[in-house]
């Protein structure tokens, strides 16, 4: 770590002798760089991979419209400049998890301050600050709700001592240009093509409603024209969303540098003249009665059944149809409803058909319904606030005085006139395996299970490796990453698909594996115990990890415009007691009131998941005071 500037003569001078490092440049990333620069700090060094994209500009206040498709992390710097010229800004256009930033750069920093919006990226600069020995300040907010928290090594607990909810939330810009995954597919068809068909027309819609097309006379697209029938705007809206869109999209050759392009999709390619004509034709009698569907109008019964790509389109064109001819009156004033059955089929062929643009496995109308949820919106005071708290927490950590430090959590309604929550922070957990190095155990079939299974579903998922070492004893069965030998390589890709019982050195019962990560310098002991059966419904993994903070799964939310999809599990902490409610000298309240007031606020326990490596202003609300037994810094 760099010399501390906490003996400069004033708080003032110790704040412009600071070297601070900001990973994250979104939402919470402007703020926090704009109240760094009016607050003093004057060498500041920036890292964020991503672009800035049109739905930023509403949070974002650094960004301009010209600034759309270049680097947050320059613009930024470039904004900032321009008020306050005097002070240093280096900018990195950079995934955090480049070689690049390693040990012994993060060691040049006093300070580092997150506001990453992804587990595994935050788990990495968690790593690299205990290896470099910098403190880190970590950061989230998700609509009203925000929290700072403060990580010393050997004072307070790590970010990775208690559990984590698994991460499952979307930026819009992944939603709109770069999805990967089917959540993303039911997030672009729901909160933007289903909203822009029959929504609020005056609502902002990230959907590009320009065409190329000369027959279109109306500046947006998604008007039908006065003398249009019904079939031809179907075909027009289906033609311009899923394949003149995605032609707008490829002429981005810096976007697909590193990712799959996708493939546009006309209505000419997926269906012919004859089956547009006919769609419908076997519309059953009993439904003009009843609620209209898409999927009963086309003799489509099982809802479970995954449609082919021409299906989805009948049934895209279908649906589109039946709430022009049948709802006509409701068009304007719709809202996604998952018990709607025509919405349901609209947004789950929409869904589909850009997944198959995108080289995405299909899904039924039965599992796409399940995915869609509840929305938070971004709310920019949030960020300013957390992004004050940040330089707060940061200031005392340059004073080294750690009994200042405060967990601090903003909450959505005051509760006893208090919107802010400040507690103090909690002890190493000593069962961390990230900062304690408390040995894991994996019970596994040794006799079945390959090597490969146990690098990709424990050491590199679960454990958040990502250039793993694997070792037995001194015998080197696996090591990953560039600068391997030829023969060296293929013996390990070898060993990948060897059963953990044939390895070189085999793994039985009692054996003992050394996993380290050079690149995050953090090295773990995994006992084995070998075990015949598992159950396949309760431990799908086949080996099951214990000795580690289990990721927990909840309530998927969006921020800042950011649409996401909720998924709610019944996910419950039983062990989830606060050892010692004991007043400490500085605390600011009781923990047991503070719980209370944790309790008032009704979605903190349950909005708390995000993930995208995109956009830094969706992140992740993760501790909760209530969450594992802890003891109170002392």
């Amino acid at each position: 770590m760099a010399s501390s500037p906490a003996s400069a003569a004033s708080e003032e001078e110790a704040v412009k002798a600071a070297k601070v490092l900001m990973v994250g440049a979104g939402g919470i990333g402007c703020e926090l760089l704009k109240t760094l620069a009016l607050s003093g700090f004057r060498d500041i060094h920036i890292i964020d991979l991503d672009t800035i994209e049109v739905s930023n500009l509403n949070r974002q206040f650094l960004f301009r419209q010209s600034h759309v498709g270049q680097s947050k992390a320059h613009v930024a710097r470039d904004a900032v400049l321009k008020f306050r010229p005097n002070i240093n800004i280096t900018s990195y256009h950079a995934n955090v998890k480049d070689a690049q930033f390693n040990v012994e750069f993060f060691k040049q920093f006093n300070v580092v301050l997150n506001g990453l919006d992804n587990l595994d990226a935050r788990r990495h600069v968690n790593r690299l600050c205990l290896a470099a020995e910098v403190p880190l300040v970590e950061s989230g907010t998700t609509g009203f709700l925000g929290q700072v928290t403060v990580h010393v090594k050997g004072k307070t607990e790590c970010y990775e001592c208690q559990p984590k909810p698994v991460p499952k939330s979307y930026p819009v810009c992944t939603i709109t240009s770069t999805p990967s995954k089917f959540v993303h597919c039911i997030v672009w068809a729901k909160e933007l093509l289903f909203a822009k068909m029959f929504g609020d027309k005056n609502q902002d819609n990230d959907l590009n409603v320009r065409s190329n097309e000369s027959g279109t006379s109306k500046s947006d697209v998604f008007e039908r024209n006065a003398d249009e029938d019904l079939d031809q705007y179907a075909r027009r809206i289906y033609d311009h969303v899923f394949g003149y869109n995605i032609e707008v999209a490829l002429e981005n050759e810096e976007t697909w540098k590193n990712r799959r392009r996708p493939n546009p999709i006309y209505i000419r390619d997926t269906l012919p003249e004859e089956a547009i004509r006919q769609n419908g034709s076997s519309r059953d009698i009993n439904n003009e009665q009843e609620e209209p569907s898409a999927m009963v109008s086309l003799g489509l019964r099982n809802p479970q059944e995954i449609w082919s790509l021409a299906d989805n389109s009948r049934v895209f064109l279908e649906a589109l149809k039946l709430f022009f001819e049948k709802r006509e009156k409701e068009i304007g004033n719709l809202v996604f409803d998952k018990d709607d059955q025509l919405a349901v089929e609209f947004v789950t062929t929409a869904a589909n058909i850009r997944a198959s643009s995108f080289g995405i496995p299909l899904h039924s109308l039965f599992e796409a319904k399940g995915v869609a949820g509840n929305i938070v919106h971004a709310v920019a005071t949030t960020n300013a606030i957390i992004a004050g708290l940040i330089v707060i927490e940061a200031i005392k950590v340059l004073h080294g005085d750690y009994k200042k430090y405060r967990m601090t959590y903003c909450l959505e309604h005051p509760s006893r006139k208090m919107l802010l929550m400040p507690i103090e922070p909690f002890e190493p957990n000593k069962s961390c395996y990230v900062c304690s190095e408390t040995p894991l155990l994996l019970e596994v079939n040794t006799k079945t299970t390959k090597l490969r299974e146990v690098i990709e579903k424990i050491i590199k998922s679960k454990l958040g490796m990502n250039l793993p070492l694997v070792m037995i004893g001194s015998t080197l069965v696996f090591e990953d990453g560039e600068g391997l030998e030829e023969d060296e390589a293929a013996n390990y890709a070898l060993n990948l698909e060897k059963v953990l019982a044939e390895l070189p050195a085999p793994v039985v019962n009692d054996t003992k594996l050394t996993v380290e990560d050079f690149q995050q310098e953090l090295s773990c002991s995994i006992n084995i115990k070998h075990r015949d059966e598992f159950d396949e419904e309760k431990e799908p993994d086949g080996m099951v990890l214990s000795g580690w903070s289990a990721p927990v799964e909840k309530q998927v939310t969006s921020n800042g415009g950011n649409q996401s999809v909720a998924s709610s599990s019944g996910a419950d902490y039983a062990d989830g007691i606060v050892e010692d409610i004991s007043t400490k000298p500085g605390m600011k309240r009781k923990l047991d009131e503070v719980l209370e007031l944790k309790e008032n606020c009704d979605a903190s326990s349950s909005a708390q998941v995000v993930e995208d490596d995109d956009d830094d202003d969706l992140v992740m609300l993760d501790e909760n005071p209530k969450l594992a037994k802890k003891k109170r810094l002392q």
